[in-house]
Formats: structure tokens, sequence, C-alpha cells
């Protein structure tokens, strides 16, 4: 192969045992660098499925429950059964319904509270 063993002359790449680290740019200071970090991540955050009450009247009514809880959710496809949902308190509520979720505004307590119903936290 010659004196250089196809690496060509001198230089970084020549030397035995190179191997370029992940992100060098050649000695340019490299992306992860220039570009500043901000911001800041919660570990704790509980990340919830937003629905509204006005929703659970519409579900309530093309079904025809008086109950809805987070298995009735899954299969009406508004949530998966990994997520958590809050019962938000947008809309009107008619129908007397017992509803069982992770969380719930004070909004959506009031309301569903205000025409007979339960909002029971799991």
């Amino acid at each position: 192969m010659g004196g250089t063993s196809t690496r060509g002359h001198n230089g970084q790449k020549s030397r035995s045992g190179f191997s370029k680290k992940v992100g060098f740019e050649g000695g340019q200071m490299p992306l992860q660098r220039r570009v500043p970090k901000f911001g800041f991540k919660n570990i704790n955050r509980v990340e919830y499925k937003a629905i509204n009450i006005d929703t659970l009247q519409q579900l309530a009514e093309a079904q025809s429950l008086a109950i809805i809880n987070l298995q009735t959710l899954i299969e009406a496809g508004f949530i998966s059964s990994s997520q958590n949902v809050k019962i938000l308190g947008k809309g009107t509520l008619t129908s007397k319904l017992d509803v069982t979720a992770h969380a719930f505004s004070a909004s959506a307590i009031k309301a569903i509270e205000a025409v007979g119903g339960t909002a029971t936290t799991c």
C-alpha cells in the first residue's frame, strides 16, 4: 500500500486510532455549542388531555348515557388508555351526569353539580 497506506499525507485522519467525535465540525464551534440553551423542563409535570363539558353533553346525548367514565371516553375515541383526563368547564351541561376523571376544573365541578350530577376523581 506504500508509505502512507492509502491515508494520504499528515493530518488528523492519517493517525492510528483516529475516531471523529459526534458533532465534531473540524475545529469550528459545533452547532450544539453555538445555539443557546433556554427554558426549563419540569420532571414532575403531569400532562392531561382536556375535555370540555359541552363535549360530554354531546357524547351523553348521542349514546344516551348517564355515567361517563374513562372507559366510555376510550371507547368514544377521545383518549387513549395511557392518557390522563381533565374535565374543563367550557360550554353548558343540561343532563344529569356522573363523571369520573383524573382531574376537574373548579368551573366544571360547579357546572356538573348544578344539574344534579357528580364529579368523581379517580
